[in-house]
C-alpha cells in the first residue's frame, strides 16, 4: 500500500468546485485508488462556514442528543447519527468570528465528488471524506471516515476461517476508518495537503456505489453498550436495579 498527499491544492471557498480543483491537482490516478479528503475543506466547498460568535451555540444547533458533559466539554450526536465532540463544530482555519461545521451529509458529499471523478478519469475510484475523532478510553485523536462512495468500509471476514483453521464470527475490519487514519500520517492540518490518495486496496473498491456510505462503522443503539452519558447511565442503572430487585417504592 502507498499513500501520499497531493500537492497544489488551493485554499478552498463556498461554491468551488470541489471535484474540478482535486482532479486538476491529483496525477497519475489508477484504477482501484481511494481518495481521502478532509472534511473541511468539503464544508468550505458548500458553504458551512457561518458566522457564531458563540461557538456553542452552533454546538447545540448540531446536537440531536447529548451523551456526556464534562465542563465546557460536550460529547454529543448530530443528525446523521455520528458521536462526537462538539458536533465537530471547529473554529479552527477558518475566519475570526465564524466556525465551521461539518458537511450536511457526507456520504452525499463522497458519491458527487466520486462519481464525478470516476467520470472524469473514466476509471474506478473511491472517496473517504475524513475526520478528526477523540476515542474512548484512548488518547490522542485520529481520524475516521464520516462519508464514503465507491468502497467497502467494512471488511467482513465472518464466516472465514483464521490460520489455524478457526471460523472468523465477528471480525469486520473497519477499513474505511484504518484509510482515514493511514491518509492523515501524510495529509497536513496546516500546510495545504488536506487530500491523500491511497494505492494498493483496490480490492475495497466496488463498481457500484453503495448508497449507505460510511454508515455501516456507525453503531446502531440496539448493539451500543455506551449509548449513555455518566450521568444517564447512573440513574438508568439505578431505576433498573431497583426495578430488578422489587423495590416496594417504584413497583416491579
Amino acid at each position: 500500500m502507498t499513500v501520499w498527499a497531493v500537492e497544489g491544492l488551493p485554499e478552498f471557498r463556498a461554491g468551488d468546485d470541489l471535484a474540478a480543483l482535486i482532479g486538476d491537482a491529483v496525477e497519475g490516478l489508477q484504477d482501484g485508488d481511494i481518495l481521502a479528503v478532509t472534511s473541511k475543506i468539503v464544508s468550505k466547498a458548500e458553504g458551512r462556514v457561518v458566522v457564531a460568535e458563540d461557538r456553542e451555540a452552533a454546538i447545540t444547533a448540531e446536537t440531536v442528543r447529548i451523551v456526556a458533559t464534562r465542563g465546557t466539554t460536550r460529547i454529543v450526536q448530530n443528525a446523521w447519527g455520528q458521536v462526537m465532540a462538539a458536533a465537530g463544530v471547529d473554529a479552527s482555519n477558518t475566519v475570526d468570528g465564524t466556525v465551521l461545521l461539518l458537511p450536511a451529509d457526507p456520504d452525499a458529499s463522497a458519491r458527487a465528488l466520486c462519481l464525478a471523478l470516476r467520470g472524469r478519469f473514466g476509471i474506478r475510484i473511491g472517496v473517504v471524506i475524513t475526520d478528526t475523532f477523540g476515542r474512548p478510553w484512548r488518547e490522542g485523536q485520529t481520524d475516521v471516515a464520516l462519508g464514503a462512495a465507491g468502497l467497502r468500509v467494512l471488511d467482513d471476514l465472518r464466516g472465514t476461517q483464521d490460520a489455524a483453521g478457526h471460523e472468523l464470527r465477528v471480525t469486520q475490519p473497519a477499513v474505511g476508518d484504518e484509510i482515514a487514519a493511514a491518509a492523515d500520517l501524510v495529509k497536513g492540518k496546516a500546510n495545504g495537503t488536506p487530500v491523500a490518495v491511497i494505492r494498493g486496496l483496490g480490492h475495497l473498491v466496488t463498481d457500484e456505489l453503495d448508497p449507505r456510505g460510511a454508515q455501516p462503522l456507525v453503531r446502531g443503539a440496539e448493539t451500543d453498550m455506551f449509548s449513555l452519558g455518566t450521568s444517564e447511565a447512573w440513574d438508568e442503572g439505578y431505576r433498573a436495579g431497583l426495578h430488578a430487585a422489587g423495590d416496594p417504592e417504584h413497583g416491579t
